[in-house]
């Protein structure tokens, strides 16, 4: 423990590096190196003051304080998240029907994009009606019908992705409500005790 700013009031007593017994009604300098005794008027203990620490020492220590601050509020953190997910999911019946929920959500908005396909692969097949009498030679139909089949092809592939995209948030969601039954598997059972 560092000295502190302030002197405690009382007979400061130490023993120093040559083993001499010192007294003073202030800090020892000779003692600042090891530990120093407050005492009453009594002659009894009433403090200990620790050796000053020198900086390499209270930068340690600092160091220490804090990472053991961090450990305090990353603890502190987790219990008031696992009190935030058993106030949200008091059983597993409510953790089932918000993940179906969540899923049926995502579902919606892919047949959405699914039903968007079809509109486009119907509206490609009318495209690829006027087409044929291309066929021969694709570069001599109008410029409108080479874009048109060009843009449905980009829409299709735009669709494609967003129902892969909406896929990986499938996943995503699961992985959520996985990982949250395990904890909440964890903390369940310590709600009866």
């Amino acid at each position: 423990m560092a000295q502190s700013q302030t002197p405690v009031q009382g007979v400061y007593t130490c023993e120093d590096a040559k083993g001499r017994k010192l007294t003073s009604d202030r800090p020892i300098p000779e003692c600042v190196d090891r530990e120093q005794k407050v005492l009453n008027p009594s002659g009894t203990v009433k403090e200990r003051v620790g050796p000053t620490l020198t900086a390499q020492e209270r930068a340690a220590k600092d160091e220490k304080d804090k990472l053991e601050l961090e450990e305090r509020n990353r603890i502190a953190e987790e219990h008031r998240r696992d009190k935030a997910l058993m106030v949200r999911y008091p059983n597993k019946a409510v953790h089932d029907q918000e993940r179906a929920e969540a899923l049926a959500q995502i579902q919606v908005v892919k047949q959405a994009a699914t039903n968007r396909i079809n509109e486009l692969t119907a509206q490609r097949n009318k495209l690829n009606d006027e087409m044929e009498f291309y066929k021969r030679d694709p570069s001599k139909a109008p410029v409108y019908l080479r874009r048109q089949v060009e843009d449905n092809a980009q829409s299709v592939a735009v669709q494609k992705r967003f129902i892969a995209e909406q896929d990986d948030e499938i996943r995503r969601v699961n992985q959520r409500f996985d990982d949250e039954l395990a904890r909440l598997r964890q903390l369940w059972p310590t709600v009866t005790k």
